[in-house]
């Protein structure tokens, strides 16, 4: 059984994470920094391809602790088990957010006169959707589904966790029958049809985009992750990997670049292309060694992988309550050191709020509700990791499952 942690991909976690909350603070960054935002405009403004990358992480991960113990069989136990620590992992934080976003709502409608455009979705099933995590179920574009802006792909990702214990038996079976080069390839191909809807409809946003998304995305990830499972690289290979990465993690940049700079005329989302490097660059990280990959698994950048999800959770919390003060009380950010420090000052409150969530709402309440269904074993388990060499597996890694 595979469930030690590939710290690369724990610190690619935070990249993905603070290329949303960079696309987000888009125009703060315009009335701050014009220079920043102009300089890096065709990486900021395809920062929502950040969450195609979780999706293909997600579905890595958890095939990762999971191919083992679900793969072989269909157990309403152990899937109910499996559910039940997704929740852990992710409902405490959704919950505690969802719930700042509303009330953050009420206070619009009770002080000030600029009331939240969102007041009119607090009713009652509106909460019961979200509190259940079905509330982009229901509608086909995400925009407005979720007091909590980012949520919606909480919501996704639900649905993908509900399909995930008939998902890990085909992986199992398809792994078991494929051979690691083959595994690439599936995960390559079933990563393609959200750009290939891009390329029909010239859009990435259209209605139910995001159901593709998440499910091809998603498997994606799965079958990659069976792919790495049966890889045994040398020394040798996994330094090309490392390197790899870099060339891969360049690539997507230069693209996004040239892409801005010469768009595809029929694709008017034409960034969205990049997205095909993702599986690549996911397998690089994985196996690799030196170079991009040591850089990812340096112990603050791993921290800062953790505390990720907290982070996309709580960051449209504080743009939305700066939003509002704007428009309140009819400031602007200006292009001096003072709006460079108020921006500056933003992005550690969003940063701030997520470490804080992470040690006292996530971490704690995951390990409680690990507790009500009799698993306390701790976040630290001896395992060899799959990217150590043959004379090194006896060598263990610390490692964050469930």
């Amino acid at each position: 059984m595979r469930t030690g942690e590939i710290k690369a991909l724990s610190g690619l976690r935070i990249v993905a994470a603070a290329w949303v909350v960079l696309f987000h603070f888009r125009p703060l960054l315009e009335q701050a920094a014009p220079g920043f935002r102009s300089a890096f405009a065709p990486l900021l403004d395809c920062g929502a391809q950040g969450v195609d990358l979780f999706f293909i992480l997600s579905g890595f991960v958890l095939t990762w602790n999971y191919l083992d113990r679900m793969g072989e069989s269909f157990s309403w136990r152990a899937t109910a088990h499996f559910l039940w620590l997704r929740l852990a992992r992710v409902w405490p934080v959704y919950l505690v957010t969802m719930h700042l976003a509303a009330l953050w709502i009420i206070f619009t409608l009770n002080v000030g006169h600029v009331p939240s455009e969102a007041a009119g979705s607090l009713t009652a099933m509106n909460w019961i959707r979200q509190v259940l995590l079905v509330q982009l179920w229901f509608q086909p574009f995400f925009d407005g589904s979720s007091w909590d802006g980012p949520a919606w792909s909480i919501s996704a990702e639900w649905l993908a966790y509900l399909l995930f214990g008939a998902l890990v038996m085909v992986i199992f079976r398809i792994a078991r029958a494929t051979r690691a080069r083959g595994l690439i390839c599936l995960a390559v191909v079933a990563s393609l049809p959200p750009v290939l809807l891009l390329m029909a409809t010239g859009l990435f946003y259209t209605p139910w985009s995001w159901l593709p998304r998440i499910v091809m995305q998603f498997t994606a990830g799965a079958l990659l992750c069976a792919a790495v499972r049966r890889l045994r690289p040398t020394d040798r290979a996994r330094r090309a990997a490392g390197y790899g990465s870099l060339l891969l993690a360049g690539g997507i940049v230069a693209n996004l670049y040239l892409l801005d700079a010469h768009p595809i005329p029929t694709i008017h989302d034409s960034s969205g292309l990049v997205d095909v490097l993702f599986v690549p660059l996911v397998l690089t990280l994985a196996i690799g060694t030196g170079t991009l990959p040591a850089m990812l698994s340096l112990r603050p950048v791993v921290y800062l992988g953790h505390i990720s999800f907290s982070l996309y959770m709580v960051h449209e919390l504080v743009h939305t309550t700066w939003n509002w003060t704007v428009v309140q009380f009819e400031v602007r950010l200006t292009p001096d050191s003072a709006g460079k420090a108020t921006l500056l000052g933003l992005l550690a409150a969003a940063l701030a709020g997520a470490a804080l969530l992470y040690h006292f709402v996530e971490e704690p309440a995951r390990k409680w509700m690990r507790r009500m269904v009799g698993d306390t074993r701790t976040t630290r388990v001896n395992v060899a990791p799959i990217h150590s060499s043959r004379e090194e597996r006896a060598q263990v890694i610390s490692a964050r499952a469930g």
